[in-house]
């Protein structure tokens, strides 16, 4: 029997990225010929829910979904948990911005019974300055809450064994914000087997970023109450 990858992405206000990347990972999950692309329209006020419904009609192993915005964090845990519950082996998350690479994929795939969990770090990523300062900045803040020094915890490039995750998700508060990065911490702190592969990390493809500074900076106060609240995990 077939392998069954679930490729999952979490999409709001995409209109303008979301037919290119969706063709772009559909190949993908075409090429390894079982599992779904499963696109989760995080309650979008553009058309991107729309271009989905009409690329659904035209690429078979194309799901799309959607449902209330509730943020990244609340949209990735919605589509973990529709992918275990339609029977994944394996789950892979990416996001729909088209800054990761597809064909980076095959490197963590062919690795793929070795690890609990592969993630691709964003090695000289261009997608400016205050992301790098973000990303450092929660790398500082992860260290003194938990004693780890992780390469790059929020990643949207990380391949999973259903197994695990199945085991971490009841682990992650409900639409958390950041659930991707305690996902990361808890493979970290069970000391599962991890791979960190370094990835290209392009600028935004096309459309404009949701995250602006102020609300960078409204979810790093909330991230730092939370991990403190969380350090029992």
């Amino acid at each position: 029997m077939k392998e069954r990858l679930y490729i999952v992405m979490p999409a709001y206000n995409e209109e303008m990225n979301i037919e290119a990347v969706v063709r772009e990972w559909h190949t993908v999950i075409t090429q390894l010929g079982e599992g779904r692309l499963v696109v989760v329209d995080d309650g979008s006020k553009d058309g991107t829910y729309a271009k989905l419904q009409e690329l659904q009609k035209e690429l078979p192993r194309l799901t799309a979904l959607t449902k209330p915005n509730s943020g990244h964090g609340g949209t990735v845990l919605f589509a973990y948990e529709y992918a275990l519950a339609e029977g994944a082996d394996y789950v892979f998350q990416t996001d729909s911005d088209g800054q990761t690479v597809s064909t980076e994929f095959w490197e963590l795939w062919r690795s793929r019974a070795d690890y609990d969990i592969q993630l691709g770090y964003r090695k000289g990523r261009q997608d400016g300055l205050s992301r790098v300062v973000v990303t450092k900045t929660l790398k500082l803040v992860l260290f003194l809450n938990f004693r780890l020094w992780i390469k790059d915890a929020n990643t949207p490039f990380r391949l999973m064994t259903a197994a695990s995750l199945a085991g971490f998700l009841p682990r992650i508060p409900k639409e958390h914000n950041l659930a991707n990065v305690l996902l990361t911490v808890l493979y970290e702190k069970d000391k599962m087997r991890r791979r960190y592969a370094p990835i290209t990390f392009r600028p935004r493809q096309g459309g404009v970023n949701s995250i602006n500074i102020s609300r960078i900076i409204k979810i790093g106060l909330r991230a730092v109450k939370d991990f403190a609240e969380l350090k029992k995990l």
